[in-house]
């Protein structure tokens, strides 16, 4: 398997939550403590993107945006700018119930065309792709979301759009255990208080 480094996106201003996503708990855990425990055995190193100042205080090593309030592309970019390999797998925080299983069968789709793809996306069960658990080859997106954001580009999808992108479809990870809750994204308190119903159920 080749080397792959874990980035949890831990900037954005939770208007609608109401207060930092990746601090909320789901039992003993905050969100960002889940993702981080699913990604570290199948990464090389965990880092979170956001702002240093706010995360003082945890183990994982923190690195900010370099374009500001420029949403989950720039948190994609700011990733891959401090990657040290060419791949990386970038998770938001607010999306508590992904796995390591998750993320290992998202490598193995790299390692059957590692050198003619640019992004694995995986696609959430209404067809819709998300970006913000996927991994980014590291020499062929950073200089595209760069390209993006002086034309004023916001949207994640416009990369995948401008590279190879391999979309993972549901039905290729719906083996899985626990595949329906992976993509369940908590914006609001509703959210949470679903994602919360789901972990007692369990």
């Amino acid at each position: 398997m080749f080397d792959v480094q874990g980035f949890i996106l831990v900037g954005g201003a939770s208007r609608r939550m109401g207060q930092d996503k990746a601090q909320l708990r789901l039992g003993p855990e905050t969100m960002l403590e889940r993702i981080a425990a699913q990604l570290s055995p199948v990464t090389s190193s965990v880092t979170l993107v956001g702002s240093p100042q706010a995360y003082l205080g945890h183990s994982l090593p923190t690195v900010p945006d370099v374009y500001e309030k420029w949403g989950a592309l720039g948190g994609i970019h700011a990733a891959l700018s401090a990657a040290k390999t060419d791949w990386s797998i970038v998770v938001a925080c607010d999306l508590p119930f992904v796995t390591r299983d998750l993320f290992e069968r998202l490598k193995s789709f790299a390692n059957e065309s590692i050198d003619s793809i640019d992004s694995i996306v995986p696609t959430q069960p209404d067809g819709r792709p998300q970006p913000v658990c996927a991994l980014y080859r590291r020499e062929t997106c950073l200089p595209e979301i760069e390209r993006l954001v002086s034309a004023g580009e916001h949207t994640p999808r416009a990369l995948l759009t401008n590279v190879r992108t391999r979309y993972v479809q549901f039905e290729e990870l719906n083996d899985l255990p626990g595949s329906e809750n992976f993509f369940l994204n908590l914006n609001t308190p509703e959210d949470f208080e679903v994602a919360k119903r789901y972990f007692e159920s369990r």
